[in-house]
This record gives structure tokens, C-alpha cells and sequence, in this order.
């Protein structure tokens, strides 16, 4: 069973940068995707960004450049550059744990979810 536990969100200024980190336990599909999501109140959860098969990076057009994901052994890091106020929303880890055929972004792939962690973008 994987489990996994966001952390690092908060409350920042336009401009500035956080950095979100989950920490995975149990054993985690090497050969899938991990990603990171966000929920806006009132919006559809959205992908942005995803490492699958531990090498290949994907990012939503609205984070790319701005947005870098990595991942060590046990942990799942989004670092946020350049936050907007639209950034701000729950974001949650998601891991993959069986072969999925589909986008990285399909919510449908991930059958594993954090609890989420608040990040919030004053203008």
C-alpha cells in the first residue's frame, strides 16, 4: 500500500516561491508516473507536473518554465517559482501503481492520493 504525505504549502506574495514535498512509502510503480495536482475552489482538479518511468518530466502550460518536479527515492518535490495568484489552490501527490494507457494528467491513471496541502497567492 503507498501512502503518501504532502507538505511546504502556504501563503506567499506574487513573485515568490514555495516548494512542495511528499513523502511516498510503500512500494511505488517505477515504470509509471508520480505527479502533482491542484484543485481551485470551484474548479476541476488539474495536472502540473509529472515524473513517469523515474525520467520523463511533463508540466501544464500554465507552470511550465516556472514550475520544476523531481524526485528522490522517497520524495516527490514540486519547487514553485514565480507564483501567480491562479496558482493558488490544493495541491496533491499522486502516485501510479499499475500500466495505464493515457495522458499524464489523466487523474484516472493515479490510484493513490495525498491528502493535499493549501497554497495560497496574494497578488
Amino acid at each position: 500500500q503507498v501512502q503518501l504525505v504532502e507538505s511546504g504549502g502556504g501563503s506567499v506574495q506574487a513573485g515568490g516561491s514555495l516548494r512542495l514535498s511528499c513523502l511516498i512509502s510503500g512500494d511505488t510503480y517505477d515504470n509509471g508516473c508520480m505527479a502533482w495536482f491542484r484543485q481551485a475552489p470551484g474548479k476541476e482538479r488539474e495536472g502540473v507536473a509529472s515524473i513517469c518511468a523515474l525520467r520523463h518530466v511533463y508540466y501544464s502550460d500554465a507552470v511550465k518554465d516556472r514550475f520544476s518536479i523531481s524526485r528522490e527515492k522517497n520524495t516527490l518535490d514540486l519547487q514553485m517559482n514565480g507564483l501567480k495568484p491562479e496558482d493558488s489552490g490544493t495541491y496533491y501527490c499522486a502516485a501510479q501503481v499499475v500500466f495505464y494507457r493515457g495522458s499524464w494528467d489523466d487523474a484516472d491513471r493515479y490510484a493513490h492520493w495525498g491528502q493535499g496541502t493549501q497554497v495560497s497567492v496574494g497578488t
